[in-house]
Parts: structure tokens; sequence; C-alpha cells
């Protein structure tokens, strides 16, 4: 493992190629998907990617970004964006609205707007929001009263490696990670965590264990549902990292790895997720089949029997 540098938000700005155009009258994706429920059903949970201004930590890693206003949106826009998603989408049994950065964030969803907001929500069964452990604070607290049902937010730890974290750019430590999983659960609010695998300067076999350690921590201080981002290009920063090889992507055999073995610590939900899988295939033979495993995997928190290839890749 080599040494990871230090990058300022401006080096990381510097790095970025351009924002997508988007509406800030409408969210820029929303989608109906299934997900296996904390009470054990496969339920079906509607998604809705929010229109707001940029998250104001700069993550090395992110490239959330590209959905994102410099502004802060109007007062009633994120309502009117829930509203659209909402009236296109089949019924679910919950709701993520995610908003490529923090719902506590005062200007990235407008404070105000929040009973709206929950009016629009309260009868799913579980809302479930993003949001920085820095920023898990009374607001939290008073939206879930808001809504009247179950809240979850899902909070990124993003690994413990304790050389790594510090070098993200999140501006977090494992204290402040504690904190607010602490001050979350005190308060009766569900914990979801988000997990790289493979950050920058880790070899396939380094991520896959400090993956896994990541998700054991979590689970020890109280978090319900583990999800492990497979860490990407396309930010700008991490193609920066490739040149210099610091950063490689992980393969699809270390996503089935990380499934399975936190699968096996039978202490939360563990989903891998699956979004533009294809990139990460090692053989294209067995890539679609590897695939299919991770969704069935994900979807009934079990493990279908491994699948066999010419190309000699193992589960």
């Amino acid at each position: 493992m080599s040494d990871l540098p230090s990058f300022t938000d401006a080096e990381i700005l510097a790095a970025r190629p351009a924002k997508n155009s988007i509406d800030v009258n409408r969210p820029y994706a929303f989608l109906v998907e299934p997900e296996y429920s904390a009470a054990g059903r496969i339920d079906d949970v509607a998604t809705i990617f929010l229109t707001n201004r940029e998250c104001p930590f700069r993550c090395l890693f992110c490239d959330l970004w590209k959905n994102t206003t410099d502004e802060r949106v109007p007062l009633g826009a994120i309502p009117a964006q829930i509203d659209y998603a909402l009236q296109r989408l089949p019924p679910a049994e919950h709701v993520k609205l995610y908003n490529s950065g923090n719902f506590f964030d005062a200007q990235a969803i407008p404070p105000e707007d929040h009973a709206a907001i929950a009016e629009r929500v309260h009868d799913f069964q579980t809302v479930i929001v993003e949001n920085h452990p820095r920023l898990c604070r009374q607001d939290c607290v008073e939206f879930h009263k808001l809504i009247q049902t179950q809240l979850e937010i899902a909070i990124g730890l993003e690994t413990i490696h304790p050389e790594i974290l510090p070098r993200l750019n999140k501006q977090m430590t494992l204290d402040d990670f504690q904190r607010a999983v602490e001050f979350l659960i005190s308060n009766d609010i569900s914990v979801r965590a988000f997990i790289l695998l493979r950050p920058p300067t880790l070899s396939e076999h380094e991520g896959i264990d400090w993956a896994l350690r990541s998700v054991e921590f979590a689970f020890e201080l109280g978090v319900g549902c583990c999800s492990v981002i497979p860490t990407r290009d396309g930010n700008g920063m991490m193609e920066e990292l490739q040149r210099t090889n610091q950063f490689a992507r992980p393969s699809i055999t270390a996503m089935e790895n990380v499934l399975q073995e936190g699968l096996k610590l039978n202490s939360g939900r563990v989903f891998m997720d699956l979004w533009d899988i294809e990139r990460f295939f090692v053989c294209h033979g067995c890539g679609p089949a590897r695939a299919e495993r991770l969704r069935q995997m994900n979807l009934t928190q079990k493990m279908p029997p491994p699948i066999e290839c010419e190309c000699g890749t193992t589960a």
C-alpha cells in the first residue's frame, strides 16, 4: 500500500468534469426497486434522487455532485420534486429521499420545507435520508416527529482504515461517526452505513479486509444495515489516482467476497451496491451470472451456490 496524499478542496474541484444540466423543479431520477427490509420481507422502496445544492464536504471519491446546483433551491422546490416523483411511481412500502449530500444541511434541503416534506411521506413505513455524521443533531429528531413514522438515516462511514479515512477529505473521524450513531439510536432513529470497497491505495485483498472490518465496526455500534459501495472512477480525482497507480477498481469477485462474509456475520442487513455493475466484471462470460447472484444475495440475505466458469474466477 502506498501513501495517499492529502488533497485540498481546490485540488479536488479542479480535477472535476462539468456538472450535468438539471431542473430544480424535478428530481434528477426516481425509481422503485425491491429491498430486503428490517422486518425480513422483500418490500418495494421508492427512491427519489432530489435536486439541490451541492454538499459542502468535498470527499475525494464522491461523484454525486454531478447532479447538484451551486445555489440553494427555492422554497417549495423539494416538496414539488417529491410530488413529481410520487405521481409517476407505483406504490411502495418505504421511501428514500436521497439528495446527493446531507438532508439536514439547511443550504441543501431548506428546513422551512420539512413540514411539507413530512406531509408527503408519512404514509410510508420507513423514510430513509442521507446525512453527514457531523450534521446528525436535534433537527433530525424534530423531523422524525414530523413524519410520524420510522426514520432511517444513512451516513457514510467509508472506512475505518486509520491512514486512509483522514485523507478522504470527508472531515470526519471515527469518534464523529460513533457519536452520530449513538445519538440517532438513542432517539429511536435507525442507522444505515455506507462503506467503501477498495478506497485508494488498497490492494484487492486489503480492500476486502478493510471493508469487512468497517462493516463489523458499524454493526458493533448498533447500525442496522451496511451498504457497501465499490469505489469507482469518474469524478476526475479518481482518474488522477489511477494514473499514479494509487487506485484501481475492485473486481466483482471482491464484491462477492465482501457480501458473503458480511452476511456470515449475521449482525444486520448487508447490501452490495450494484449500480453500473458491468464495469466491475473480470470475465464477461460469467459476469452477468455473478451480478445476478449478488442481486439475489441482496434480496434474500442468503448465499446461492457459487458460479463456476472456465475463466477460473471463484466467488
